[in-house]
């Protein structure tokens, strides 16, 4: 993880820059912010379909029984944004898993190939957030290690919501614990959005509004629905449970926390809800990469946008547009890319967006079509 602590847009943009690779200081950072303004706007055409921006692929790679790597490679940015306090956090842990004991009905193959990502978005706090950054993949192994076997879809979704009871159970167990303010401790809490990327499928298990989105064939195609408190079934659970939606300043539980789903806030319990909604896809050929971002990237950004300028990015066409500030082509410069986009877009909260590369797009950006993109400058 990369976390850049500053104020202010320049130095902002500046660290954000510097984590992906690339040191060309402000001015770099200003051009990098206008390509990925024109690239979600479409003034710079990214990759038009896969056979063109990507590797070819048959119709027998898509659909069930594929077999893929993990993923290639990832990159991952946070920064503190226009808040005060930086409270996101992000978690990456490549091979999580330990290698299973041999038995029948293995799902997944590969020993211990899952790759697992997360971002969590802190509230009153960053304790909740770094708390779950330490401990939610070490949950979830020990969950998984009780199936005995790697598990299907249906064994992900029960494992995952056993780690988030639990890890919501020990920040709850352990509020005030330390520096004895159980009142203020009360009231930390955060969402989280996990991701566990294996060879033949991605679960997705999302508590609140931060969010998954796989880029599939170009198109984006949504991994989590975000809970907020005016969404109708979110809404009727928590009135089922006794709470409140008040809209002040948006809807809030209770007229205080904006997102109906988080781990920690022991105050706002049972009206805020700390179970996940999990989701698994199937590994296809046409899967390019995998966007999870805190809402400070999602307030400003569609998953579409997102998907385009990240895509642009991945395939080289923003390095060769602007070579001067977009350094290279990994998933690192497309996360630091989505951060700028965000910034320079007026997000006012924490920002934090990890790119994951399932698939190495070819790009055939030549010469000629990098001038014309330098003269759209």
């Amino acid at each position: 993880m990369r976390q850049a602590v500053g104020a202010g847009e320049e130095g902002l943009s500046r660290k954000v820059v510097v984590a992906a690779g690339d040191a060309d200081g402000a001015t770099a950072a200003r051009r990098r912010r206008r390509h990925g303004r024109k690239v979600a706007s479409g003034e710079v055409e990214p990759a038009r379909k896969a056979t063109d921006g990507s590797e070819s692929e048959s119709s027998a790679d898509v659909g069930r029984g594929i077999w893929l790597p993990a993923s290639l490679s990832h990159g991952a940015v946070s920064v503190i944004g226009r808040r005060r306090e930086m409270e996101d956090a992000v978690a990456v842990e490549r091979t999580f898993l330990a290698s299973p004991s041999s038995c029948e009905g293995g799902d997944e193959g590969g020993g211990g190939e899952e790759d697992f990502f997360a971002v969590y978005d802190g509230h009153g706090g960053a304790r909740v957030a770094e708390a779950c950054r330490e401990r939610m993949h070490v949950v979830l192994a020990e969950e998984v290690g009780r199936l005995r076997c790697r598990p299907g879809a249906r064994g992900w979704k029960e494992a995952l919501e056993a780690s988030f009871a639990r890890v919501d159970g020990e920040v709850v167990a352990g509020a005030g614990a330390d520096d004895g303010e159980e009142s203020r401790s009360r009231t930390v809490g955060s969402t989280a959005v996990v991701a566990v990327v294996g060879r033949r499928r991605i679960v997705v298990a999302n508590c609140g509004d931060s969010r998954a989105v796989l880029s599939r064939g170009g198109v984006a195609v949504p991994l989590s629905t975000d809970h907020k408190p005016d969404r109708p079934d979110e809404l009727q659970r928590v009135e089922a449970a006794g709470g409140r939606v008040i809209n002040w300043n948006g809807s809030r539980v209770l007229g205080v926390l904006s997102t109906s789903r988080s781990i920690g806030d022991y105050y706002l319990k049972p009206y805020v809800s700390a179970e996940p909604e999990v989701m698994a896809v199937e590994r296809t050929g046409k899967d390019e990469f995998l966007v999870l971002a805190s809402d400070g990237l999602w307030d400003v950004v569609s998953n579409q946008e997102a998907c385009r300028v990240a895509r642009s990015c991945l395939t080289g066409r923003a390095a060769a547009a602007f070579p001067e500030s977009v350094s290279g082509r990994s998933a690192a410069d497309a996360a630091a890319l989505l951060a700028e986009l965000a910034i320079t877009r007026g997000s006012k909260d924490n920002i934090s967006v990890v790119v994951v590369e399932l698939k190495r797009l070819k790009s055939r950006v030549g010469r000629r079509a990098a001038i014309g993109s330098e003269v759209q400058m």
